[in-house]
């Protein structure tokens, strides 16, 4: 197996699809990568620098919690207060600022907060604490849904009616909807995330590939597999044609993995969704049907009217549309720091402010 991914991190490799990349370009083209773990492979590998600069990279909405609006994270400090309550987070969430704090700044002030790794591990607390009111902060992409939706299951299945979902669950299909339909639209072709069309497969990107005549390319994570999709990508716009490829097919299928979405698809539903930095989005999220309206947190504990505030030096927005890179912010690296951040984009193991931060695009 270590030999089969130092393939996909190989410099020789690496060196011969640049050049081919280099050989491909007659023009100027756009390219935006939908998934935070590509953007960070992207700077921290050097591939946005070792192309020719006809090639411009943007960086997309791929980060779930940079995309997480202020007022789920509100919410989520509001019930971790509450003294019969207990939040349970994946630890990426603990930075991410709110309107006045973040979680971490919540818990030491008395908010009881656990850190788990996945949504069953929160399930299991549920039942050890029968006394307690477990809440899971439900964040995520297509990729996180299932497990999501595996724990709700459970817990109507037992019966524990001290178990709930915040939810904020978001679609990446809409997303690329709305970007290519925005009249400052500048993306001309796709990498698009390899992770969450394992679940999804491939059929909402043939509909978009085919409405808007991009390309779009299903991509991996390592440096030699984002070589490769910007390669694919470059043939078709090259050519003038516009068609969905799979680069990623040592884990994608055409349809996905029926079985895990079949179970999101039993507890949630479609509806519309704000995305922070970018707004709301028709038909681009998940919430809970209604039929598990009890295990719903926002209803639960009556926070869904809390009222965010967003700092206006940020302009996250801006560069989760691709229409500004990190570097290109005032704020950043000066008012803006992994330390004391004002958006999601410069803490989240995924954003991209983090990564021009960690890989020294100051």
């Amino acid at each position: 197996m270590t030999r089969y991914v130092s393939e996909f991190r190989d410099p020789a490799i690496a060196r011969r699809l640049c050049a081919e990349i280099k050989s491909l370009v007659t023009a100027p083209w756009v390219i935006m990568e939908v998934c935070g773990g590509q953007t960070h492979a992207i700077v921290r590998s050097g591939i946005d620098q070792a192309l020719p600069p006809q090639v411009r990279l943007v960086h997309g909405p791929g980060c779930p919690v940079c995309v997480t609006p202020v007022e789920i994270i509100d919410q989520a400090i509001a019930i971790a207060r509450r003294p019969e309550a207990i939040l349970c987070s994946f630890g990426d969430m603990l930075r991410v600022p709110g309107s006045r704090q973040d979680l971490l700044a919540a818990r030491a002030q008395g908010g009881e907060l656990k850190i788990v790794y996945s949504p069953l591990e929160a399930l299991q607390i549920a039942r050890e604490n029968p006394g307690r009111q477990v809440v899971f902060l439900a964040i995520g992409f297509e990729t996180t849904a299932p497990g999501n939706a595996m724990a709700v299951s459970l817990a109507a299945r037992e019966g524990l009616d001290n178990f709930s979902l915040l939810v904020c669950h978001v679609l990446v299909p809409p997303a690329m909807r709305a970007l290519l339909g925005a009249p400052d639209n500048r993306v001309q072709g796709y990498l698009a995330a390899g992770h969450v069309c394992t679940v999804t497969g491939l059929a909402d990107y043939e509909a978009i590939s085919r409405d808007y005549r991009v390309p779009i390319v299903v991509t991996g994570l390592e440096p030699n597999d984002i070589l490769e999709g910007l390669v694919m990508v470059l043939r078709q716009l090259e050519a003038g044609e516009h068609r969905v490829e799979n680069q990623y097919q040592r884990s994608v299928r055409p349809a996905g993995n029926p079985l895990a979405w079949g179970m999101v698809e039993k507890v949630f539903a479609v509806r519309d969704q704000k995305w922070r930095g970018i707004g709301l989005l028709p038909a681009s999220g998940l919430g809970l049907r209604e039929e598990f309206a009890a295990f719903d947190a926002a209803r639960k504990f009556e926070v869904a009217a809390i009222t965010p505030e967003e700092s206006p030096l940020c302009i996250s927005g801006l560069v989760l549309r691709g229409i500004k890179r990190p570097d290109e912010c005032p704020a950043f690296g000066a008012a803006c720091r992994p330390e004391q951040p004002l958006g999601a984009t410069m803490v989240s193991s995924e954003g991209a402010c983090a990564a021009y931060f960690h890989y020294q695009r100051l």
